[in-house]
């Protein structure tokens, strides 16, 4: 089948991909639509996050949609031709983390995308049934695969335990921080700060719901007295990320880390988290959140279209990636049309 590889970091090209191993028990789908993470961004710049690390040609893409195209379908419930949201997510579910309740924990997770697993930047996808979530009318491809980040914003916000009222700021308007944003919105929050230096975004949070924006901590801090929020949610690529998310959080505040930094390091002034006696979680994926990302995109109280401004066929996607990856002409997040582009 179709694929888009990645041979090397910067190195992608289109090629012939055959999967290895059993299809037994997983539907085939006809892939539609894969938005670029920032994880992809990683793998494409650096070759890997971690230990998970770009070692043959390569299927990169977890954020996906597709249309069930196995006659085998209606056996699970759904029928040849339905459009479904994939979760790229197959927890095993037994180990200690999975029955506590925590799966995104879970050490023998199969992720889509993150290597060795292939992911979904290809014609064709074949995913267990439990894995894969039908869709209310007036849901399009590219909504389907906008899910996936959606998810990790709700356990984000979850990790948070916003109390009404409480003061948020969102480090980094990306996709998920814009995501953050509207659903930490959604949650109870009061006043909502945005930290994000490139202008564009900025307005872009100014226009989902962000009570005030601010290009540098520094910023952030005077608009509160010297304060910072109850709140901070950070959701960058910048090893600085972190440093600036406990710059601004009060005293006594909770920050949760969502981003992965480059070089996959970051440090934090010790004096500065102990004095302030912050609390400090670092978010992992997501749980089973798909149904409760899907209600609240479907009673409108997300705007999920909001973050897709730039769309490729797959065949163009290393010109998605140079410009997500440099930030150019206003990019939010990509969406590859492995079908055909849509409107």
């Amino acid at each position: 089948m179709k694929a888009l590889l990645i041979d090397a970091p910067g190195k992608l090209r289109l090629g012939e991909f055959e999967e290895q191993g059993s299809h037994e028990g997983r539907l085939r789908l006809r892939v539609q639509a894969v938005t670029v993470c920032g994880s992809d961004l990683h793998y494409y710049k650096e070759g890997g996050i971690g230990s998970a690390v770009v070692r043959e040609p390569f299927v990169m893409g977890h954020e996906f949609s597709g249309i069930v195209d196995d006659e085998r379908g209606e056996e699970y419930g759904f029928p040849k031709g339905t459009l479904v949201a994939v979760d790229p997510a197959e927890f095993c579910g037994h180990c200690e983390w999975c029955e506590a309740g925590h799966p995104n924990l879970c050490p023998n997770v199969q992720f889509a995308g993150s290597p060795p697993v292939p992911g979904a930047m290809r014609e064709f996808f074949w995913a267990k049934p439990e894995t894969l979530f039908k869709l209310p009318l007036g849901f399009d491809a590219t909504d389907a695969a906008l899910l996936e980040p959606l998810g990790i914003a709700i356990h984000a916000v979850d990790l948070a335990k916003i109390r009404l009222g409480a003061s948020v700021a969102i480090v980094g308007a990306g996709a998920i921080g814009l995501y953050l944003l509207q659903v930490a919105r959604v949650a109870g929050a009061g006043e909502i700060h945005a930290l994000e230096p490139l202008e564009y975004r900025r307005q872009k949070a100014k226009e989902l719901g962000a009570d005030a924006v601010h290009s540098t901590p520094q910023e952030l801090l005077a608009a509160t007295k010297g304060r910072g929020t109850d709140i901070v949610l950070e959701a960058t690529d910048s090893p600085q990320g972190p440093e600036d998310a406990c710059a601004v959080a009060r005293i006594g505040g909770k920050v949760v880390l969502v981003g992965i930094p480059d070089g996959d390091r970051f440090s934090l002034t010790a004096s500065q988290v102990r004095r302030k006696g912050l609390t400090i979680k670092l978010s992992r994926r997501m749980g089973h959140v798909y149904p409760r990302a899907i209600q609240l995109v479907a009673s409108e109280r997300v705007n999920l279209r909001a973050v897709a401004t730039h769309k490729f066929r797959l065949e163009d996607a290393a010109q998605a990636f140079v410009l997500q990856a440099e930030r150019r002409d206003g990019v939010i997040k990509s969406v590859l049309y492995i079908q055909q582009p849509q409107d």
